[in-house]
């Protein structure tokens, strides 16, 4: 089943359309400061920045409720920040300082907040994609209502490990939507050339899960779609996959110049299809908003982003004891090593 424009006119209230705006400005303004630290040598290691792919997760946001999980990639300061996660501990922790949600230790790729339900950045392609499930398993086993939302990419897509989980959460009926961040390019290569298949969500038929491609690029559709997903979860028929087509910006990571496409077809997506404009444009068509209200809310948000980064940069760095905490593996006495 694939979703299909359509030409009426979206069910979305002036406060559902500010609250898009706000919380997608709030992921954009971020990376793009995350961006300028990183070029300060502030941000140390790999940086994988979410410009251009906000509408994914706050339109999946703005229907999940209390309880329900998430889980994703190494892109995921856009998940934590929609989730409700201070961007006073993500910025500390991408500046690997005490102050961060990992106490500094785990850096961009590695975070994790059990009071909101997030259970990572990882950094291994696809290895989210089973332990989502888990998650998911774990739910269905108390009979708590809750879904886990469990994003992974094109390119993890392709992954092995997807398939195993896939046949599982069919075989047991799993409370998770699967939602597939489809943003083109991966890690660097289109997806006509790596992908067998032009439909991901296709993938999933062999083992009797619905899914559906969904405007990415959207908010209030990636609502939309995103509500039917969870009602299928809740309503205990199994997992569901979204396909999301959306679209990154900048390069893999910030190391990444992306040479594999042309300038001509990032600027033509950023003046056409951005996410955040198609917001504005409709809360200043509908006189929802003023553009003197758009240009305070930017005004208070690059506040908010500016004191995180503040924050972060003042935050002491771990003690070297951290070192030896938070480390889940056997103790080998001393007297046994070699």
């Amino acid at each position: 089943m694939v979703t299909r424009k359509s030409t009426r006119k979206p069910n979305v209230s002036a406060e559902e359309l500010t609250t898009f705006y706000r919380e997608m400005l709030l992921i954009r303004r971020f990376e793009e400061k995350a961006g300028q630290l990183y070029g300060m040598g502030l941000i140390g290691g790999f940086c994988h920045l979410y410009i251009g792919q906000e509408a994914v997760v706050v339109g999946l946001e703005s229907v999940a409720e209390e309880g329900d999980k998430r889980i994703t990639s190494y892109r995921d300061h856009g998940h934590m920040l929609a989730c409700g996660m201070s961007p006073d501990g993500v910025m500390a922790e991408l500046t690997g300082r005490e102050g961060g949600y990992s106490k500094g230790k785990g850096g961009s790729m590695h975070m994790f907040s059990r009071e909101k339900h997030f259970y990572g950045g990882h950094g291994i392609v696809g290895a989210q994609v089973p332990i989502g499930a888990g998650l998911a398993f774990a739910d269905k086993y108390r009979e708590n209502g809750r879904v886990t939302f469990t994003y992974f990419g094109d390119g993890a897509s392709n992954q092995g490990q997807v398939y195993e989980t896939f046949n599982m959460a069919a075989l047991w009926q799993l409370p998770v939507v699967f939602v597939i961040e489809n943003n083109q390019y991966a890690m660097g290569t289109a997806q006509q050339r790596s992908t067998s298949t032009p439909d991901l969500y296709t993938r999933g038929a062999a083992f009797g899960i619905p899914g559906e491609i969904v405007d990415g690029m959207n908010v209030v559709s990636v609502r939309d779609a995103g509500a039917k997903a969870i009602a299928h979860c809740r309503a205990g028929k199994g997992p569901y996959i979204l396909e999301v087509k959306t679209y990154r910006y900048r390069g893999h990571s910030m190391s990444d110049p992306a040479k594999y496409r042309t300038r001509e077809e990032v600027q033509k997506m950023r003046e056409e299809r951005d996410p955040i404009e198609q917001v504005r444009s409709m809360l200043l068509t509908g006189k929802h908003a003023s553009e003197e209200d758009l240009k305070a809310i930017d005004k208070e948000i690059k506040s908010v982003i500016n004191a995180a980064a503040d924050f972060a940069k003042d935050s002491p760095e771990p003690a070297l004891d951290e070192l030896w905490t938070d480390i889940y593996a056997d103790a080998v006495p001393q007297n046994e090593v070699a």
